[in-house]
């Protein structure tokens, strides 16, 4: 078993709460989804919160659950996709664990998220090409700050997972 929280970094619609739950119930750890943590805390959805108090405000609550989740025993923690551009995100995710980046083809993502009304951030008429720009702006923090990358775009999660499990054991 893993001695260390393993953090799932990655684009929204990259597969990072479905292969988290996967890889928690296989390395026999417990899963967190940092959105769910958030609504739970605060009784309230994502877009409420956004709506409420801005993309600034649910930065800080997201800051203080990874926080929070950091100092917990080794566990599965799937983040959400802007979490690694706040430096002390980023600073606490690698000093605290090993980093997954999931990754997906933009136009794997854009397929994923056409019908997703949930995120904020996509709420526009021009969702793909803020896909595009989220992606083309977050990928490189990803890729510096992962221990291994490994594609979601093709397979199938289970396929994901078994790479995950490899990559761990070297």
């Amino acid at each position: 078993m893993q001695s260390r929280i393993i953090y799932l970094v990655g684009p929204m619609g990259a597969g990072k709460s479905t292969i988290g739950r996967l890889l928690a119930n296989d390395l026999g750890l417990s899963f967190t989804d940092t959105d769910q943590e958030i609504e739970a805390r605060c009784g309230a959805e994502i877009a409420w919160i956004f709506d409420v108090e801005g993309e600034e405000g649910f930065r800080k609550r997201e800051a203080e659950v990874l926080r929070d989740l950091s100092q917990q025993p080794a566990q599965i923690i799937a983040t959400g996709g802007g979490t690694v551009m706040y430096a002390e995100n980023r600073k606490i995710i690698s000093a605290t664990g090993f980093v997954v980046f999931l990754d997906a083809a933009v136009d794997t993502l854009v397929r994923r998220m056409e019908k997703d009304k949930s995120r904020p951030l996509l709420q526009k008429p021009n969702r793909d090409e803020v896909i595009r720009d989220l992606y083309a702006e977050r990928e490189p923090v990803y890729r510096e700050l992962a221990d291994v990358v490994v594609s979601t775009s093709r397979g199938n999660p289970r396929q994901v997972v078994n790479k995950i499990v490899d990559a761990l054991n070297q």
